[in-house]
């Protein structure tokens, strides 16, 4: 049973804390979809619930790996897995302290087949509790990664979940922690109204020492670009992201205002449903579905212009993206740096080739509220292909209702973008680029059912290598042939542009990010 401790002071947040404390208003396209750590793990949800909950490690500033709710780890034995030792002094915030109990729960609970984050403990054979505050992850092969590859993975209470009726995670449907939590981050939800305004207060018992004068924040969504700008110039809030990228410039002149800029890890990219047999929407819905055939997933690559698309819509603010990561990541594969060039000519002769001289109709589906300009982005790709004879039917909506459809396999061609949580290539390899398999819990993120047994035969080979010349040369391997097969349509690295008022210091981390405790009113 645990024991439950309350303090009257915070001593830690009263010699850590600015001269004086603060509140701040920011706001974001999209509102986190749950307050479940275990139940989706995009962006929007992660970035917003570290702020809440935490990992046995987490990644600072610099993206580099550092001490969370484990205050230590090492290898066990020759390759066998990791032991990592916890912190003790550690409360939830409803005061009830953290210990190994938790841990296994929280592994129990994000590895099963409902969760969202099954993928992230694939390589993991078993879990053990050494002690009250030491825990054994043993993993299948030697794998160098695991440590990097749960940095968001957050730990829950045992004893809340279970109370509130929030023993398992389900992406579909929702449970207690859908709007509850109980963590032990720097911050604590006070307030959630799902698509209006969720409100964080500082947790005064919370174990850490590096947090600035936030003592309340709220975040409210606001999905019109026009609309968010205009409230930061008025005050109303303190910080949007993102800017549209065709007011960045006015707003960098403005005193009162401060933007700050840099290129995320995301690729963003367009799948393909690889194992359906027909079209599922426009004018030839119900025909033989082109996609199988590569030659059309070429000829799509070919038909789109990403530089027309970076200087038209991202105004020259992001790169040409060839693989599904960017060249910062690890395992970035120099060897297979060009991406296809544009060349309408091309793409028509492929097409003929693959018998569809004339084109042909489909759906494309695409979020209007995930990505930087993302509508606007699918309305130039439907352009491009228009002009080859490939017409789409496109279908855009909020992310809300987009990722259910996809799970469902409601689309023939879509958008999506991709962050690798460890900045590692095998990241997307092992979730877009391997065949889905519950089991195994690998491809929960290839919607389009993308299948290669070369990979899936690579894939364990590359997480347990630890000589970088041959594991490169197996991720080499993978990059070569998800692009010969044209898996995925890769077309730039998204820029960040972010807009606060002047008086707020924070840190932009290439994972789009925000860590409330970086922040600051001066």
């Amino acid at each position: 049973m645990k024991h439950f401790t309350y303090s009257a002071i915070a001593l830690a947040l009263a010699t850590s804390m600015s001269a004086h404390s603060a509140t701040m208003k920011w706001a974001g396209t999209t509102d986190p979809q749950t307050m479940d750590p275990h139940a989706v793990i995009s962006a929007p949800v992660l970035g917003f619930l570290n702020n809440v909950y935490e990992g046995l490690v987490r990644r600072g500033k610099d993206m580099s790996i550092e001490p969370a709710l484990a205050q230590s780890w090492t290898p066990i034995g020759n390759g066998q897995g990791w032991r990592f030792n916890l912190r003790k002094g550690v409360t939830f915030h409803n005061g009830s302290v953290f210990n190994a109990d938790d841990v296994i729960f929280s592994y129990q609970r994000a590895s099963a087949e409902t969760a969202d984050t099954k993928g992230w403990f694939a390589p993991i054979s078993e879990v053990k509790k050494v002690d009250a505050y030491t825990v054994d992850f043993m993993t299948k092969a030697p794998n160098p990664l695991f440590p990097d590859s749960i940095a968001n993975w957050m730990i829950m209470d045992e004893e809340w979940s279970k109370e509130v009726g929030a023993i398992s995670a389900n992406k579909e449907a929702g449970n207690a922690a859908t709007l509850q939590t109980n963590g032990t981050g720097a911050y604590q939800v006070t307030k959630r109204q799902p698509g209006l305004e969720t409100t964080l207060a500082q947790y005064e018992n919370w174990w850490g020492e590096e947090i600035g004068n936030i003592t309340e924040a709220t975040f409210t969504p606001i999905q019109n670009p026009a609309t968010a700008v205009a409230a930061l110039l008025a005050g109303n809030v303190d910080m949007i992201n993102p800017v549209p990228i065709q007011d960045a410039a006015r707003l960098d002149q403005n005193p009162q205002v401060t933007v700050i800029k840099g290129i995320e890890a995301r690729v963003i990219m367009l799948g393909f449903a690889q194992q359906a047999d027909v079209l599922k929407y426009g004018a030839d819905k119900g025909k033989p579905n082109p996609f199988l055939n590569p030659k059309v997933r070429e000829a799509v690559a070919k038909a789109i212009s990403v530089p027309a698309i970076l200087r038209t819509i991202m105004r020259g603010n992001a790169q040409e993206a060839s693989q599904l990561v960017s060249p910062a990541m690890r395992g970035y594969s120099i060897k297979h740096d060009a991406r296809p060039s544009f060349d309408m000519q091309g793409a028509k002769a492929l097409l003929a080739e693959a018998g569809y001289p004339n084109g042909f109709s489909f759906g494309l589906k695409c979020p209007n509220d995930r990505y930087l300009n993302d509508e606007a982005v699918c309305q130039a790709v439907t352009s491009m292909l228009a002009r080859v004879g490939i017409k789409a039917e496109l279908d855009a909506m909020p992310v809300r209702t987009y990722w259910p459809e996809l799970r469902q396999d409601n689309f023939d061609m879509y958008l999506v973008g991709w962050s690798p949580g460890t900045f590692d290539h095998e990241h997307p390899i092992r979730f877009l680029a391997s065949t889905p398999n519950t089991e195994k819990k690998l491809g929960s993120w290839n919607f389009g059912d993308y299948s290669n047994a070369r990979i899936d035969e690579l894939l364990p080979m590359i997480q347990s290598e630890i000589d970088e010349t041959k594991r490169q040369a197996m991720v080499d391997e993978v990059t070569e042939i998800y692009q010969n097969e044209v898996a995925y349509v890769p077309l730039y690295i998204q820029p960040l542009v972010w807009g606060t008022r002047s008086n707020i210091e924070l840190t932009q981390r290439p994972d789009n990010f925000f860590i409330l405790r970086w922040a600051s009113a001066k």
